[in-house]
This record gives C-alpha cells, sequence and structure tokens, in this order.
C-alpha cells in the first residue's frame, strides 16, 4: 500500500483519486462510513481510494501540552486502511505552514493542483484551513471552482449519540475497553518494541514483555485480560497485563507489562501489538511480594476463563 506525502505531487497513477478526509486515528465506526463512501465512489468509476489523515494530531500542534491521546500509529492506520480497501494512505503533516494555510489554498493549491484529487469525502462537522475557516458547505463551494466534487456523511450513531473519537477515549479511561471496542469494530491495542526491563516478573514466576506507551492515550491504570500478537510472525498470544506505574516496585515507571500464558520464548527487540479485552482491577500496592505472587494468580485464572 502506498504511503504519500501531502508536501509532495502525488504520482500520476494516484491523480483523479477520490479522498476520504479527516484525522481518523480511531478509525472508527464513523470514520468508516466515510472511507466507504469514498471507496465505493472511486470504484464505481474506475478511480483509486486513498484515506488521509494528520500527524501530528492538529491539537498536538495548537497544544502541545496536553497528555497523550492518540489511538492508533501511522502503521495501524496504514494497515487499518489497507483493510478497508483503499488503494494509498495520504499522510498530512501538520506544521506551522499547513496551520496557516487558508480554507481556498487547502482547496485550490493542495486538493487541486498537488494532489489533483476528483472527489472528497468527510463527515458532516469536518473543518479544514486557517482558523477552521473551512466546513463541508465551504468545501463544496471551492470544490465545485476547482473540478472537485465533494459529499459529506453524516455521524453514525451508537446508543443515542453520535460516535466519536472522544467518547472512544472517554470508554477507556474509565476501564471500559468492550465499549471502546463497540464503537472502533475492534479491541484498543498498544504497539511497541519489546525492551529489556528489571526482570522482576521472571523472579516472582510471571515473566512480561515490557512496552513503553509513547504517545498513546492512558487507558484507565490496572489489570486487564489481553491478546498479543507478534507483528513479524502474526502469532496470537493470551495474556495478562498490568498497565500503569507498577505500584509494587522501585522507581515508578509507566509501563505495559503483558503476560503471556504458556509462552516461553524470546520477545526481546520484536514488535508486538496488545489489545485490550476486559478490564480487571486496578492498580494496588500489596503488603508482600507473596500477596501480590497470590493476586496475580487469580488475575490470569479470571483472564483465562474470558478470553475462553
Amino acid at each position: 500500500m502506498r504511503w504519500l506525502d501531502h508536501r509532495e505531487r502525488i504520482p500520476e497513477p494516484l491523480r483523479g483519486a477520490i479522498i476520504a478526509l479527516g484525522n481518523f486515528d480511531g478509525f472508527h465506526k464513523g470514520h468508516q462510513a466515510v472511507a466507504h463512501e469514498a471507496i465505493e465512489w472511486a470504484r464505481a468509476e474506475g478511480r483509486p481510494a486513498i484515506i488521509a489523515t494528520f500527524d501530528p494530531h492538529p491539537v498536538r500542534f495548537f497544544k502541545p501540552e496536553v497528555p497523550p491521546f492518540r489511538l492508533t500509529t501511522l502503521e495501524q492506520r496504514q494497515e487499518l486502511y489497507l483493510a478497508a480497501g483503499a488503494t494509498a494512505m495520504l499522510v498530512f503533516h501538520f506544521d506551522a505552514e499547513l496551520a496557516n494555510t487558508t480554507a481556498e489554498d487547502f482547496v485550490r493549491v493542495l486538493l487541486a493542483d498537488r494532489l489533483g484529487v476528483a472527489g472528497v469525502v468527510t463527515g458532516e462537522d469536518f473543518t479544514f484551513g486557517k482558523g477552521r475557516a473551512g466546513d463541508r458547505t465551504r468545501l463544496a463551494e471551492l470544490g465545485r471552482e476547482a473540478g472537485i466534487a465533494a459529499r459529506a456523511v453524516q455521524p453514525v450513531m451508537e446508543g443515542g449519540a453520535p460516535i466519536s473519537s472522544s467518547r472512544i477515549r472517554e470508554a477507556l479511561r474509565e476501564g471500559d475497553p468492550q465499549g471502546a471496542a463497540t464503537l472502533l469494530t475492534r479491541p484498543f491495542a498498544i504497539r511497541g518494541v519489546v525492551e529489556h526491563g528489571d526482570k522482576r516478573g521472571r523472579d516472582i514466576g510471571y515473566p512480561t514483555a515490557n512496552l513503553a506507551i509513547e504517545n498513546y492515550l492512558r487507558p484507565r491504570f490496572g489489570i486487564y485480560a489481553v491478546t498479543g500478537r507478534v507483528l513479524a510472525t502474526g502469532q496470537v498470544l493470551q495474556g495478562a497485563a498490568n498497565i500503569g506505574m507498577r505500584p509494587q516496585f522501585e522507581p515508578p515507571k509507566e509501563l505495559l507489562e503483558p503476560h503471556f500464558f504458556d509462552f516461553s520464548g524470546d520477545l526481546y527487540g520484536q514488535e508486538i501489538e496488545v489489545a485490550f479485552h476486559h478490564f480487571l482491577r486496578p492498580e494496588a500496592k500489596f503488603d508482600s511480594l507473596k500477596a501480590l505472587v497470590a493476586q496475580m494468580e487469580r488475575d490470569c485464572d479470571r483472564a483465562r476463563e474470558l478470553l475462553r
């Protein structure tokens, strides 16, 4: 799958594409509806279908102090977009230049000239251009002048309210990974390279694969029933994971630490993806290592039961 950069002129075979335009961070049901409209439109007219995204997220550019909130990495999005049927992923690199691009230039210079798009699909609440001056109505007006057709897709509803990335983040912060998965159509998953740790888990009989959380949203800290996927081999493992500050050990360190059942291989240096299925309990500090180990045994038994 092609990975395109908005700062470069699009290759000739991909000009005349239909683009699904938005942040599409979580690529939830609402985002999927926009992408589906673009892909079906492209297929009907024999055109390439491109799904766009912004990186970094505009909020990160304007408010760099906000806590991490990403639901996916670019690599995860690329895989999701490919699975949806897109020909390519287009990354708008959000910097000062893009932030100061007017709505008019966004359409005429970027979409029409540099990218050569034939049609654009957005959500109804999409905004663009300096100061968010453009909306879907303005996009349609400017598009007509530049020879670009525009469509907008209505919000997808769930539980009487529109599906949004904000709802998903809130569900994860509240320790409701199943609610988040319903809106995402898949479990929330953190991807990273397994690091060497202090081997405390191995010493007490529960070896873990340590991952930095990096720029991902922090779900509610605690213990979860998880699955892990080894990207190099596709192997899927079941386990229980702690995400948080490890209150039992010093010094405190923010980590994701999955323990995979019935696995004795070496994962150091490998990239894995850990999917959150069920919240088991909050983090806690125990009076002794013996009490901690007893609780970990109960956690693993419960995780096995839930994942079965």
